[in-house]
């Protein structure tokens, strides 16, 4: 009699548990939830875990949380706390920086209750697509800057350790200036809420959600990793390298990936691509 043998897993190791709906926040009544997937821990584990914090896409409206849980379980696997996070939505006339504070807001409970996940608060890497990108980015070039902090959790630091990008807008001026129309715009328009009126009395609102005019010298910025598909249709391919230039200019530490042939969301992902960003973050983490 043959029988296959497989010895017992008493550290759990490569498994993960969920947590459903957890609330974080209610800015202006707004009940905002996030989705937590954390390493499978023993009774009385003090080991602690770094966190990635995954923003979805959305044009700054309601990310849809569970759009990539499946693959950010893998991350979750690999030994990483992964809270995906939700934040107000602009078209209900939460104009910038409400995006912001929330997943600011959104670090900060994680870090009140690293405890309870197992979190290392010192290890916090954000991460984000599309609009999420362009929120990872800014997470890492504005750190615990006081005007974009709320009362919730004040007393915890929003910084992060390490930032990945992925098809993120990082010039809204480049974007949007030579398109713009003031006769054609309408107050239901995405800008025009993110923006809180009307684009051309909000430039100045465009250039401070713009990660390009955020980069500084002599700062203490985080590790960058920018990847863009080079078909992308959406937001163009130069809008990655351009941040990606500006960032080593200055002398910061950052990477880009170039996804060949690869539209906004859909084919850029592959097993590939997921296994290099947590290559990356293993490294950087």
């Amino acid at each position: 009699m043959n029988i296959r043998t497989i010895p017992n897993n008493p550290s759990l190791k490569g498994l993960a548990r969920f947590y459903k709906d957890v609330k974080f926040a209610s800015p202006k009544g707004v009940d905002l939830y996030m989705q937590i997937m954390a390493p499978w821990f023993t009774e009385n584990d003090e080991r602690t875990y770094p966190l990635i914090v995954f923003i979805q896409g959305s044009g700054w409206t309601f990310p849809d949380v569970n759009y990539e849980i499946p693959q950010l379980a893998r991350y979750a696997q690999a030994g990483y706390v992964v809270a995906t996070v939700t934040h107000r939505n602009c078209m209900e006339n939460h104009p910038w920086p409400a995006f912001l504070q929330d997943v600011k807001t959104a670090i900060r409970f994680l870090r009140a209750h690293a405890d309870e996940y197992h979190i290392d608060p010192d290890r916090v890497c954000a991460f984000g697509t599309s609009s999420g990108g362009n929120t990872a980015l800014l997470l890492g070039l504005t750190g615990d800057d006081e005007s974009l902090v709320t009362e919730d959790y004040a007393e915890y630091s929003s910084k992060v350790q390490l930032a990945v990008e992925c098809f993120g807008p990082t010039d809204l001026i480049e974007m949007i200036q030579p398109h713009y129309k003031p006769e054609l715009e309408k107050p239901d328009d995405l800008f025009y809420k993110l923006v809180g009126g009307p684009i051309s009395e909000g430039w100045d609102v465009l250039k401070a959600m713009s990660p390009m005019y955020r980069v500084e010298a002599g700062k203490n910025y985080p590790p960058f990793l920018i990847i863009h598909g080079d078909a992308d249709e959406l937001v163009p391919y130069s809008q990655g390298t351009k941040m990606y230039a500006r960032l080593l200019e200055l002398g910061y530490d950052a990477q880009m990936i170039c996804i060949t042939d690869a539209p906004h969301e859909g084919s850029f992902w592959s097993q590939e691509l997921h296994d290099a960003i947590l290559e990356y973050i293993k490294e950087k983490l």
